[in-house]
């Protein structure tokens, strides 16, 4: 009996890859994604309600992919092999679309880093604030996370940014920030803090392209508004 169980559960499992091979993922359902990720991390078991159990605990796939690594651990139907593979498809992803921009003049065409700083700071559930550095050329040195948690203009130092600017040979930077409620609408402190790191970075000939503020719900760029 356990056997007919397994050959019945490696049919599936074919057939499911099958269907990923001729039809890509715009063919399944959202748990369908899941459990093709844990045929690859739990053998010889129908996957299939661990997926859907997992789908409805947290929420959406989105949620899924989001989570942190020791919440998933804590699920039972992940285990620790599923959960690293989980997180490791969600940083894949941000590092993909960070390949993406590298050599790319992001100033006159920022949506690619819009789009990988959305998918890295988007899902955030606490405030981040990061700096990017760029070339003459405006093309993107590294990007770096200044502080975390709260945000306000005690904790980010226009001096620290300054110094690694000129450190790495940068000679602008774009500021980013997001608001883990999702709405990106900036609030008066950001656009206070705005004004004090423009002004401040300008007296020591770095240039402000930009401060990006995203969320799960969009993003705002204060270049884009006029207001730098």
């Amino acid at each position: 009996m356990a056997h007919k169980h397994a050959l019945h559960s490696d049919g599936h499992r074919l057939r499911i890859k099958e269907k990923f091979k001729h039809q890509g993922l715009e063919a399944f359902h959202d748990y369908e994604v899941i459990e093709l990720l844990l045929t690859y991390c739990i053998a010889r078991k129908d996957v299939k309600p661990a997926a859907k159990k997992i789908l409805k605990h947290f929420s959406s796939i989105r949620e899924v992919f989001d989570a942190p690594l020791e919440e998933l651990k804590q699920i039972d139907e992940i285990g620790e092999h599923s959960a690293l593979l989980i997180k490791l498809i969600r940083a894949s992803c941000d590092y993909y679309l960070r390949a993406a921009i590298i050599r790319r003049d992001v100033v006159s065409s920022p949506q690619g880093l819009i789009n990988y700083l959305r998918a890295s700071m988007g899902p955030l559930h606490d405030e981040q604030f990061r700096v990017v550095y760029l070339n003459a050329k405006n093309e993107l040195l590294y990007d770096e996370i200044i502080q975390e948690g709260t945000i306000d203009q005690t904790a980010v130092y226009p001096r620290k940014i300054v110094e690694r600017a000129l450190g790495a040979g940068a000679v602008s930077i774009i500021l980013v920030h997001n608001h883990p409620s999702g709405d990106p609408t900036p609030s008066a402190h950001d656009t206070r803090l705005t004004e004090s790191l423009v002004n401040a970075t300008k007296l020591l000939s770095i240039c402000v392209h930009d401060h990006i503020i995203v969320g799960s719900k969009g993003y705002y760029s204060f270049a884009e508004n006029n207001r730098l």
